[in-house]
Protein backbone atom coordinates (compact mmCIF):
# COMPACT_ATOMS: atom_id res chain seq x y z
CA UNK A 1 0.00 0.00 0.00
CA UNK A 2 1.11 3.53 -0.86
CA UNK A 3 0.14 5.92 1.89
CA UNK A 4 0.20 9.70 1.90
CA UNK A 5 -0.70 11.26 5.23
CA UNK A 6 -1.01 15.06 5.47
CA UNK A 7 1.76 15.43 2.91
CA UNK A 8 2.29 19.16 2.55
CA UNK A 9 3.97 20.81 -0.43
CA UNK A 10 4.57 24.52 -1.04
CA UNK A 11 5.24 26.03 -4.46
CA UNK A 12 5.59 29.80 -4.22
CA UNK A 13 2.37 31.05 -2.65
CA UNK A 14 0.53 27.79 -3.35
CA UNK A 15 0.12 25.15 -0.67
CA UNK A 16 -1.05 21.58 -1.29
CA UNK A 17 -2.07 18.92 1.19
CA UNK A 18 -2.36 15.29 0.14
CA UNK A 19 -3.84 12.35 2.04
CA UNK A 20 -4.70 9.07 0.34
CA UNK A 21 -4.20 5.31 0.47
CA UNK A 22 -3.55 3.46 -2.79
CA UNK A 23 -3.64 -0.34 -2.96
CA UNK A 24 -1.75 -2.75 -5.17
CA UNK A 25 -3.64 -4.05 -8.23
CA UNK A 26 -5.76 -0.90 -8.24
CA UNK A 27 -5.84 2.53 -9.85
CA UNK A 28 -6.29 5.66 -7.78
CA UNK A 29 -7.29 8.53 -10.07
CA UNK A 30 -6.58 12.18 -9.24
CA UNK A 31 -9.08 14.46 -10.96
CA UNK A 32 -8.90 18.23 -11.09
CA UNK A 33 -8.54 21.29 -13.24
CA UNK A 34 -5.24 22.49 -14.69
CA UNK A 35 -3.17 24.11 -11.96
CA UNK A 36 -4.94 22.28 -9.15
CA UNK A 37 -1.78 20.42 -8.12
CA UNK A 38 -2.17 17.06 -9.87
CA UNK A 39 1.30 17.01 -11.45
CA UNK A 40 2.76 18.40 -8.23
CA UNK A 41 1.39 15.33 -6.45
CA UNK A 42 3.13 12.98 -8.89
CA UNK A 43 6.38 14.93 -8.62
CA UNK A 44 6.48 14.71 -4.84
CA UNK A 45 5.68 10.97 -4.90
CA UNK A 46 8.39 10.40 -7.52
CA UNK A 47 10.92 12.42 -5.53
CA UNK A 48 11.31 15.38 -7.90
CA UNK A 49 9.84 17.77 -5.31
CA UNK A 50 10.37 17.87 -1.56
CA UNK A 51 7.53 17.85 0.95
CA UNK A 52 7.42 20.31 3.83
CA UNK A 53 5.90 17.80 6.21
CA UNK A 54 3.76 14.68 6.43
CA UNK A 55 4.26 11.04 5.50
CA UNK A 56 4.87 9.18 2.25
CA UNK A 57 5.19 5.43 2.78
CA UNK A 58 5.24 2.26 0.70
CA UNK A 59 4.33 -0.81 2.75
CA UNK A 60 5.00 1.19 5.93
CA UNK A 61 8.49 2.25 4.84
CA UNK A 62 9.09 5.97 4.37
CA UNK A 63 10.12 7.13 0.90
CA UNK A 64 10.82 10.73 1.85
CA UNK A 65 14.53 10.25 2.47
CA UNK A 66 15.09 8.32 -0.76
CA UNK A 67 16.33 9.96 -3.94
CA UNK A 68 14.10 9.70 -7.00
CA UNK A 69 16.16 6.89 -8.54
CA UNK A 70 15.95 4.88 -5.30
CA UNK A 71 12.17 4.89 -5.03
CA UNK A 72 10.12 1.85 -6.17
CA UNK A 73 8.39 4.00 -8.77
CA UNK A 74 8.25 4.49 -12.52
CA UNK A 75 6.25 7.02 -14.54
CA UNK A 76 4.39 6.95 -17.85
CA UNK A 77 4.05 10.50 -19.16
CA UNK A 78 1.66 12.12 -21.63
CA UNK A 79 4.71 12.86 -23.75
CA UNK A 80 6.30 9.45 -24.17
CA UNK A 81 9.87 10.83 -23.84
CA UNK A 82 11.32 8.48 -26.44
CA UNK A 83 14.57 9.27 -28.26
CA UNK A 84 13.79 9.34 -31.96
CA UNK A 85 17.36 8.48 -33.00
CA UNK A 86 17.28 5.21 -31.03
CA UNK A 87 15.55 1.93 -31.81
CA UNK A 88 12.56 0.65 -29.89
CA UNK A 89 14.75 -1.85 -28.01
CA UNK A 90 17.24 0.86 -27.07
CA UNK A 91 14.49 3.14 -25.78
CA UNK A 92 13.13 0.31 -23.65
CA UNK A 93 16.64 -0.60 -22.46
CA UNK A 94 17.14 2.92 -21.14
CA UNK A 95 14.76 1.95 -18.34
CA UNK A 96 17.47 -0.19 -16.76
CA UNK A 97 20.77 0.94 -18.32
CA UNK A 98 21.08 4.64 -19.24
CA UNK A 99 24.44 3.82 -20.89
CA UNK A 100 22.72 1.16 -23.04
CA UNK A 101 25.29 -1.51 -22.18
CA UNK A 102 22.80 -4.33 -22.64
CA UNK A 103 23.68 -8.03 -22.45
CA UNK A 104 21.76 -10.92 -24.01
CA UNK A 105 19.65 -11.39 -20.89
CA UNK A 106 18.64 -7.71 -21.08
CA UNK A 107 17.67 -8.13 -24.73
CA UNK A 108 15.62 -11.18 -23.86
CA UNK A 109 13.76 -9.20 -21.18
CA UNK A 110 13.22 -6.35 -23.66
CA UNK A 111 11.68 -8.76 -26.17
CA UNK A 112 9.44 -10.14 -23.43
CA UNK A 113 8.04 -6.75 -22.35
CA UNK A 114 7.62 -5.65 -25.96
CA UNK A 115 5.57 -8.77 -26.61
CA UNK A 116 3.53 -8.00 -23.51
CA UNK A 117 2.52 -4.58 -24.87
CA UNK A 118 1.82 -5.80 -28.41
CA UNK A 119 5.14 -4.67 -29.91
CA UNK A 120 6.68 -8.05 -30.69
CA UNK A 121 9.17 -7.81 -33.55
CA UNK A 122 9.62 -4.04 -33.22
CA UNK A 123 13.04 -4.30 -31.49
CA UNK A 124 15.09 -2.73 -34.28
CA UNK A 125 12.50 -0.29 -35.59
CA UNK A 126 13.40 3.38 -35.27
CA UNK A 127 11.35 5.23 -32.68
CA UNK A 128 11.01 8.07 -35.20
CA UNK A 129 8.84 5.83 -37.38
CA UNK A 130 6.31 4.80 -34.72
CA UNK A 131 2.68 5.88 -34.56
CA UNK A 132 1.40 7.66 -31.46
CA UNK A 133 -0.02 4.45 -30.03
CA UNK A 134 3.19 2.53 -30.75
CA UNK A 135 5.21 5.24 -29.03
CA UNK A 136 3.05 4.99 -25.92
CA UNK A 137 3.26 1.19 -25.92
CA UNK A 138 7.05 1.47 -26.13
CA UNK A 139 7.07 3.91 -23.21
CA UNK A 140 4.91 1.49 -21.20
CA UNK A 141 7.33 -1.33 -22.01
CA UNK A 142 10.17 0.82 -20.67
CA UNK A 143 8.23 1.24 -17.43
CA UNK A 144 7.75 -2.52 -17.16
CA UNK A 145 11.49 -3.11 -17.66
CA UNK A 146 12.16 -1.35 -14.37
CA UNK A 147 9.99 -3.88 -12.49
CA UNK A 148 8.81 -1.37 -9.90
CA UNK A 149 5.58 -1.90 -7.92
CA UNK A 150 4.31 1.70 -8.22
CA UNK A 151 3.31 3.16 -11.59
CA UNK A 152 2.50 6.86 -11.98
CA UNK A 153 0.39 7.80 -15.01
CA UNK A 154 0.58 11.47 -15.98
CA UNK A 155 -2.24 12.10 -18.51
CA UNK A 156 -0.90 9.18 -20.60
CA UNK A 157 -3.90 8.90 -22.94
CA UNK A 158 -4.83 12.52 -23.59
CA UNK A 159 -2.83 12.92 -26.83
CA UNK A 160 -4.25 9.75 -28.43
CA UNK A 161 -7.21 9.44 -30.77
CA UNK A 162 -10.30 7.71 -29.36
CA UNK A 163 -9.62 4.29 -30.87
CA UNK A 164 -5.98 4.22 -29.76
CA UNK A 165 -6.97 5.63 -26.38
CA UNK A 166 -9.36 2.73 -25.83
CA UNK A 167 -6.69 0.19 -26.86
CA UNK A 168 -4.15 1.71 -24.47
CA UNK A 169 -6.60 1.73 -21.56
CA UNK A 170 -7.42 -1.96 -22.10
CA UNK A 171 -3.70 -2.77 -22.35
CA UNK A 172 -2.91 -0.76 -19.22
CA UNK A 173 -5.64 -2.57 -17.27
CA UNK A 174 -4.19 -5.93 -18.29
CA UNK A 175 -0.67 -4.89 -17.29
CA UNK A 176 -1.88 -3.61 -13.91
CA UNK A 177 -3.63 -6.90 -13.18
CA UNK A 178 -0.75 -9.09 -14.35
CA UNK A 179 1.89 -7.26 -12.32
CA UNK A 180 -0.37 -6.22 -9.42
CA UNK A 181 0.77 -2.63 -9.75
CA UNK A 182 -0.17 0.21 -7.45
CA UNK A 183 -1.19 2.95 -9.86
CA UNK A 184 -1.73 6.68 -9.42
CA UNK A 185 -3.42 8.23 -12.44
CA UNK A 186 -3.53 11.99 -12.97
CA UNK A 187 -6.18 13.03 -15.46
CA UNK A 188 -8.77 15.67 -16.25
CA UNK A 189 -10.86 13.03 -18.05
CA UNK A 190 -13.18 11.19 -15.69
CA UNK A 191 -14.03 8.66 -18.43
CA UNK A 192 -10.41 7.42 -18.35
CA UNK A 193 -10.72 6.86 -14.60
CA UNK A 194 -14.02 5.02 -15.02
CA UNK A 195 -12.62 2.76 -17.76
CA UNK A 196 -9.77 1.82 -15.42
CA UNK A 197 -12.22 1.10 -12.55
CA UNK A 198 -10.34 3.65 -10.48
CA UNK A 199 -10.92 4.93 -6.97
CA UNK A 200 -11.46 8.63 -7.69
CA UNK A 201 -10.15 11.64 -5.77
CA UNK A 202 -10.93 15.28 -6.49
CA UNK A 203 -8.14 17.83 -6.05
CA UNK A 204 -9.40 21.35 -5.45
CA UNK A 205 -8.11 24.35 -3.52
CA UNK A 206 -5.00 22.38 -2.65
CA UNK A 207 -6.97 19.62 -0.92
CA UNK A 208 -7.43 16.00 -2.00
CA UNK A 209 -10.84 14.46 -1.29
CA UNK A 210 -12.22 11.00 -1.99
CA UNK A 211 -15.02 11.15 -4.54
CA UNK A 212 -17.94 9.12 -3.25
CA UNK A 213 -20.31 9.43 -6.20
Amino acid sequence: MLKLNKLQVRLGTNEFNYTLQADANRVSAILGKSGSGKSTLLNVIAGFLNAESGELCWNDQSLLNLAANQRPITTLFQQHNLFSHLTVAQNVGLGIHPNLKLDENDHQNIRQVLSEVGMEGYDNKSAANLSGGEQQRTALARCLMRKQPILLLDEPFSALDESTRHEMIVLTKNVITKHRLCVILVTHNEDDADRLDAVKYQLSAGQLKLQTS
